[in-house]
């Protein structure tokens, strides 16, 4: 089942002929299997394009890049249960998510007609892999380092752990901050830059769901071996200075997937997206062109 509403009360959703805009745009919201409902940002016209965010965000991380999709696609951009305008459950695991994302597949596939792509960011990778083995309509997938770690987590020992009392003495903005800086490899240049930009309180804001998703790395659902089933093309995207862990996890999927593809993108880190965003933009719709 589907709930949509737009803005001043007008219906709005993927099948509507008017282009709608990632900022300040009414979602629309699929219901997921336990009833959690998943808003949806929706914008331009076209093949179905789902993007799926990563830690601690919303659909707003895909603001530089949402706008030169909706040129060629319909982008529908998610934002992951407990954030932003979606839903949540006491009670949290991955493969929740997966189902989140195959509802949201599902339901633009039924009122499209097509396969539907995706692009995952980091944590929102996985996500999307795992959806790509519930949902039957996708097409092909995009996964921006997103791959689970390889030969050793992405957090140092005793992380998680260092996380909570941190988050308890000092508040969620050092929660997020140690996570930046120890698990995504940013400088303090990078985390000084990222303080300043408005995104930042709707950031913080989210970071103590960083601590669920921590968690979640140890899931056999989530593991190299489960993911790697997916039959689907997948396209890894690298940033070619990227913490080495990014580059080990990205080899090791791309070895079990039956269709995978990898491409490095020089000089960026794990937001190219934002930093690389032309160059980004090209090596998607490249490997999405049909």
């Amino acid at each position: 089942m589907v709930r949509r509403r737009g803005r001043r009360g007008e219906a709005a959703g993927p099948g509507g002929d008017a282009p709608l805009t990632l900022p300040g745009s009414g979602p629309w919201f699929a219901e997921s299997i336990d009833g959690t409902l998943i808003a949806v940002f929706s914008s331009g016209r076209g093949r179905p394009l789902v993007v799926v965010h990563g830690a601690a965000a919303d659909h707003t991380t895909f603001r530089t890049v949402g706008p030169l999709f909706a040129t060629r696609f319909g982008v529908h951009a998610i934002d992951r249960r407990g954030r932003g305008a979606s839903g949540d459950r006491a009670s949290y695991s991955i493969e929740r998510e997966f189902n989140d994302v195959a509802a949201v597949i599902a339901q633009l596939a039924a009122e499209s007609g097509r396969a539907v792509d995706v692009i995952g960011h980091s944590f929102g990778g996985r996500v999307a892999l795992g959806a790509a083995l519930r949902a039957d309509s996708i097409g092909r997938l995009v996964v921006y380092e997103g791959a689970p770690p390889a030969d050793e987590p992405y957090q140092a020992p005793g992380l998680r752990q260092r996380l909570d009392r941190i988050l308890a003495d000092d508040g969620p903005a050092a929660l997020f901050e140690t996570f930046l800086a120890e698990v995504i490899g940013m400088t303090p240049a990078d985390i000084a830059a990222y303080r300043a930009n408005p995104v930042w309180a709707d950031r913080v804001a989210a970071a103590p769901t960083i601590l669920r998703e921590l968690d979640a790395e140890s899931s056999p659902a989530a593991g190299l071996d489960a993911l790697g089933a997916v039959k689907t093309p997948v396209l890894q995207i690298l940033g070619g200075d990227s913490r080495p862990a990014f580059r080990r996890a990205t080899q090791a999927l791309d070895e079990r997937l039956a269709n995978g593809h990898v491409v490095v993108i020089a000089g960026a880190k794990h937001a190219a997206h934002h930093t690389h965003a032309a160059r980004f933009v090209s090596e998607v719709e490249a490997f999405l062109r049909p």
